[in-house]
Order: structure tokens, then sequence, then C-alpha cells
């Protein structure tokens, strides 16, 4: 399986938490993952697969660290060569629930990204451990890698 790299858009800390467990996961597995804490496309490999974590700030928007990189997405005239994943991370009692996760998604897709598999949506109202709702997934993207290799 080639590099995963684990990007993260956390606003008060919460997602980093969920991708932390899940880069020391795919670690234990022997699958190599970068996690990028302040994302900036020209440090991230554009033929690894892309895992997004993220969570939505405000009105729906991105957090504060994943802005930079999203202009840089929105920067690049096509993205064919990657392959991704987003877990989105919210509170489903705002109208805006995993806003920022949907867009992304979306970006992404205009792009000509690919994306794997449908992103996984976390609410932690409804969740135990956002943590662990992101592990019971885990399985379902290493099967979509594997099938998109």
């Amino acid at each position: 399986m080639s590099q995963l790299e684990i990007i993260i858009g956390s606003q008060m800390g919460g997602t980093e938490y969920v991708a932390e467990h899940l880069d020391n996961l795919l670690k234990d597995q022997g699958i190599t993952s970068q996690l990028h804490e302040q994302p900036d496309l020209n440090d991230i490999n554009l033929d690894a697969t892309w895992l997004i974590c993220t969570s939505t700030h405000g009105a729906g928007d991105y957090p504060d660290n994943l802005l930079t990189f999203i202009d840089q997405i929105n920067a690049q005239l096509a993205l064919n060569q990657i392959q991704f994943a987003v877990i989105g991370v919210g509170d489903s009692s705002y109208d805006t629930f995993n806003y920022a996760a949907k867009n992304l998604v979306a970006l992404l897709k205009s792009k000509g990204a690919k994306q794997l598999l449908p992103h996984l949506e976390i609410d932690i109202l409804a969740d135990d451990l956002p943590e662990d709702t992101a592990e019971n997934w885990l399985p379902e993207l290493l099967n979509a890698l594997e099938k998109g290799k």
C-alpha cells in the first residue's frame, strides 16, 4: 500500500485526536502515514492517498489551520492524481453540520480528485468517542484503498 497523507483541519483540537488515533492504528498495521497539522500543499505528497479529517467552524466554515491549504487547492487546475477520503467531525445541533467536510469533498471532486468512499460524518452528540467511530470505519477505508490500487 502506498503512503497515506493525513491532513488535519481542527479549530479546537478534537479532530486532531481522531487523526492521531488513526495514524497510530495505521502505523501499527505497517502502513506509512504522515500527519499534517498545518497542511501546506507544497509539503504533501501528491502521489499519496489523502485522508482529510476536518471539523466545521463558525457558520459552516473551514477551520483556520485549513484555510491556506484550501486556497492552494482552489489555485490548482487539476488534482486528477489524488485519491482521497474525508472524515468530518461536528455537532448535529448546528444547521451547518459537517459543512467543511462536505464542501471539501465537492472541491476536491471539482478538481478531478477521486473519492475512495463516502465521507464519514462523526456527530459528537451521538457518538460515544469520535476516535472509536473513526476506528470502526477504518476497515472500510483500508478495503477501499486495496480496491483503488
